[in-house]
């Protein structure tokens, strides 16, 4: 059942992307809005993706709400775990960026238009609801899928390889690019595992997608799609800079994400024990069980015996057994030669 609904959400996921990318065309070319194409593609993906996921979950079980089949439940810590997600993910950023600027592989350019600052919020935004498509996708249904059928040992491998297949696709695809694409999956499923929920994913991948495309002005992926108010043009060895495919196909983020992952482990500690542990549930001996038919028949049928009333025990003499106190207080005969056997 679990591998069925996996491939079902995988067709309902192919067609979503088509559907979305034809309405987001159609209308940005109807109202000549084609700067926002990449926004309204990404809202109409996420919206067909969440009621499609619930729709598909209410047909296999018939119930759960929409929240809670996209692992995204209302609860108290789910600001913080976004938060949590973006404090990591800013700091995974920086640390693989850092050995290509002390390489000197970095050449920034800067726009500091007033128009880049408006571009620069669209790109941010845009970047939000990306994330949070991708992380519905792929920890929110068919990581999910997979962890009940699988485990999450294999459920991680399995759907770490494909995002890795999936991003093969990309421009300027390296064996490297897909070894750090695979780390970065096994990292954010990680974030999925710690909590059960995508608010700490979420946060982890929109910060490290918004810094390397945003914040630093390299390619994401191999795209440069998203307008920033720096433009980075990165040279050197590939290895170490990603090159046009960005920091995803650099050496030191493969390190940087390992590391990350021990952070993840630490810092979700509460939030573990508060989220994934089973739930304890009262074991033994039900005690509202109904009493035998014949137990209860004879109930009814019996005459009502006659009260008792007991009495106060307080004696009228010294001792209720007269007899025995009087032979306790006899003197024990002396031995005979002088010897007590």
């Amino acid at each position: 059942m679990e591998f069925a609904l996996f491939l079902t959400g995988s067709l309902w996921a192919l067609a979503a992307r088509s559907a979305a990318d034809h309405a987001a065309d159609g209308i940005a070319g109807r109202f000549g809005i084609a700067l926002y194409e990449p926004l309204l593609a990404a809202a109409f993906f996420v919206f067909l993706l969440l009621v499609g996921f619930a729709a598909i979950h209410w047909i296999a079980v018939r119930g759960a709400s929409l929240r809670k089949v996209n692992a995204l439940p209302t609860r108290p810590t789910a600001a913080t775990e976004w938060g949590m997600g973006v404090a990591v993910g800013w700091a995974l950023a920086v640390v693989a960026v850092v050995p290509m600027m002390l390489a000197g592989d970095l050449h920034p350019n800067f726009w500091l238009q007033p128009r880049a600052f408006a571009m620069t919020l669209l790109s941010l935004v845009t970047l939000l609801i990306v994330t949070l498509a991708q992380e519905v996708l792929f920890r929110g249904w068919l990581f999910t899928r997979l962890v009940r059928a699988t485990g999450p040992t294999i459920a991680t491998l399995l759907i770490s390889g494909l995002v890795a297949m999936v991003s093969a696709f990309n421009p300027e695809m390296t064996a490297l690019s897909l070894l750090v694409t695979f780390l970065l999956s096994v990292m954010f499923s990680l974030a999925y595992l710690r909590t059960h929920a995508l608010w700490l994913p979420w946060g982890l991948h929109f910060a490290w997608s918004a810094c390397t495309a945003v914040l630093f002005g390299l390619p994401l992926a191999g795209s440069k799609v998203y307008a920033t108010l720096v433009d980075t043009s990165p040279s050197g060895h590939a290895w170490v800079s990603g090159r046009f495919y960005g920091p995803e196909g650099a050496f030191f983020t493969a390190i940087a994400a390992m590391a990350a992952m021990g952070v993840l482990y630490a810092v979700t500690r509460d939030l573990s024990w508060q989220y994934t542990l089973p739930e304890i549930v009262a074991a033994g001996y039900a005690m509202d069980v109904a009493p035998p038919t014949e137990h209860t028949r004879m109930e009814q049928t019996a005459k009502p015996a006659p009260l008792v009333q007991i009495l106060a025990t307080t004696p009228s003499e010294s001792s209720t057994l007269p007899v025995i106190e009087e032979h306790l207080r006899r003197p024990e005969p002396e031995p005979e030669n002088g010897f007590d056997l």
